[in-house]
């Protein structure tokens, strides 16, 4: 209750008893923290230092002194103490822990080793200490430092001990206080559960601590994605695998982690700083499906189909710790927990087919994509591919190898969270339900009928630029537009509203070259052999622009604005 200001009461409402106990969980555990800091980063670093010249003591010795120490920090520091922060920040309109206390508290049975290991630990040091004068020297000198507050390694090393009781105390007495309608009283009293779980030291739980340690190690590895991080994943297997490029027909080595409810397609950080691991993909076991590929010329390969990504790889000729069996038994545990498995469907041994897609299927997860090899023509319209004016493309729904012709189509896929892709003419009607509007109905309109404002506004660069005659002194100022659409040619416009280009130039195996800087004009070149194309455009920055895009098209290379491109990754078809 509130009392009138005139008896000189304060109008500010006390604390509550179970809030004062959340408080003094949040200060204890971040005075925890900085003691795990010290036993880590600076008692543990500091020795391991030492130890790496081999003047002092071994480095084993270290290790087996601090045990898991290092996980057990970076627990409390990166997840543990971040959440109750969070909470206590945001008590006024969630007042409760108990759900982040559940949700964490699996990792606390990474305890048990070190427990275990706590006597040994303390037998360790008081022999080094009499053993090594340098290793009494260098623990002196950290102890009577400000933050040790004149207390022993061993002291220090008791805490991890005594934390968990501490823990149980604590949230016992906050179910104690808790009203009896509070919303934190089930999740409060479940994790009081798990806790006293955590406490116990039997053989399972010492074994679930092994496992919830291995798992938050490889977690450190992956970066600690919230999306990924869970108590109860289990990982079956991890290790390189050749990944097969349908594209050019090449390997690359990448690295899978395999769980028990995805499969993690990863590449090595190239700075590894805070983690080791770059996920890909994310590929969900669920629905998964896994066939053995007849491929001469890659022996060894299999098919994984996911829902969200395809992966052709092979197990040769590098060892690897993954076979086609690895992801069978995943699937087959799997699907002991879940009614909507679906059984693998596999081909005819040596058949090159796609991935016998049913209707139901289409677009609800990737397919696997026929390899460019493989056809020489439009799996659609058999059309012949050219090396210029027909060029393959992949439908991003059946997988087929199609011409820019018979896939100039946009459709939601859902395996790829609905966003629009480039489809084949079957697909795109099977998918959207709509039949084609009159005028894409019929014969093909011809290279030149291309609308510029239509183009224009789905294009990948487009503005008036000025093109010179071959003396370099007058030209035509004219609409140049790179369709995204086509993205190898550049067409040219008298105006940005014309129904028909009046020239066309591909731009594939041109050079791009600045010309002398004499020039004060924003002048650039298009050159192949003996042609040369030169072009002036209105600043610099739009003349840089240009080039760019222009290198990127003569290159195959050409991409929409702000697309990324994916290292060696065949989702996207390197000219489109």
């Amino acid at each position: 209750m509130f009392r009138s200001a005139d008896n000189n009461v304060s109008l500010v409402p006390r604390d509550t008893e179970e809030k004062k106990i959340a408080l003094e969980l949040l200060e204890t555990e971040q005075a925890y923290v900085n003691r795990l800091h010290l036993l880590d980063q600076v008692f543990f670093s500091e020795l391991m230092k030492e130890a790496r010249s081999g003047k002092m003591i071994p480095e084993e010795v270290v290790k087996m002194i601090f045990s898991n120490i290092s996980s057990i920090y970076q627990f409390h520091a990166l997840f543990f103490l971040p959440e109750l922060q969070k909470r206590m920040e945001d008590w006024s309109s969630n007042p409760r822990i108990g759900d982040v206390i559940q949700k964490l508290a699996p990792f606390l049975k990474m305890y048990g080793e070190y427990v275990k290991n706590f006597d040994k630990a303390v037998e360790l040091i008081t022999t080094w200490w009499e053993k090594s004068p340098p290793f009494q020297e260098l623990i002196v000198d950290i102890q009577v430092t400000e933050v040790c507050a004149n207390l022993t390694l061993q002291h220090h090393m008791l805490e991890p001990v005594q934390r968990i009781p501490r823990y149980e105390l604590l949230l016992k007495d906050y179910v104690r206080k808790l009203p009896p309608e509070s919303p934190d009283r089930h999740d409060a009293e479940k994790a009081l559960e798990m806790i006293f779980s955590a406490a116990k030291h039997s053989n399972a739980a010492i074994a679930e601590m092994e496992r919830l340690q291995n798992l938050w190690e490889v977690y450190q590895r992956l970066g600690l994605e919230d999306d990924i991080v869970d108590p109860s994943n289990e990982l079956i297997k991890e290790g390189p695998i050749q990944k097969i490029s349908f594209r050019n027909n090449t390997t690359s080595e990448k690295y899978l982690f395999l769980f028990n409810n995805m499969l993690l397609y990863c590449v090595p950080k190239v700075i590894q700083v805070g983690a080791e691991f770059q996920v890909r993909w994310r590929i969900d076991v669920d629905g998964m499906k896994v066939r053995v590929l007849k491929d001469v010329e890659f022996p060894d390969s299999f098919l994984v189909s996911g829902k969200q990504r395809s992966l052709e790889l092979q197990a040769s000729p590098h060892p690897s710790p993954f076979v086609s069996q690895a992801f069978q038994d995943a699937i087959a545990k799997k699907e002991k927990q879940s009614e909507s498995f679906k059984s693998a469907v596999h081909g005819p041994d040596g058949e090159v087919q796609e991935f016998a897609f049913k209707s139901e299927e289409l677009g609800r997860r990737a397919p696997q994509w026929v390899r460019d090899k493989l056809v020489t023509m439009c799996m659609r319209c058999k059309e012949p591919f050219n090396a210029i004016t027909r060029r393959r493309h992949h439908c991003r729904a059946c997988g087929y190898v199609v011409c820019a012709r018979c896939s100039d189509y946009r459709a939601p896929l859902q395996y790829d969270r609905n966003r629009p892709n480039r489809v084949c003419l079957e697909c795109y009607v099977f998918l959207t339900g709509h039949l084609l509007p009159e005028e894409r109905e019929g014969k093909h309109k011809g290279i030149l009928e291309k609308e510029s404002a239509e183009i224009s506004g789905q294009s990948l660069m487009c503005s008036f630029l000025q093109l010179l005659d071959k003396n370099g002194k007058g030209g035509t100022r004219g609409w140049f537009v790179i369709p995204q659409d086509d993205p190898l040619v550049l067409y040219v416009y008298a105006a940005p509203q014309d129904v028909k280009a009046h020239t066309s130039i591909p731009l594939l195996g041109y050079q791009v070259k600045e010309p002398p800087q004499s020039d004060p004009r924003h002048l650039f070149q298009l050159v192949q052999s003996k042609q040369t194309y030169t072009f002036v455009a209105e600043t610099e920055e739009l003349k840089q622009r240009w080039m760019k895009i222009m290198e990127q098209s003569a290159m195959g290379n050409a991409r929409l604005p702000g697309e990324e491109e994916e290292e060696d990754d065949d989702s996207f078809d390197d000219l489109e």
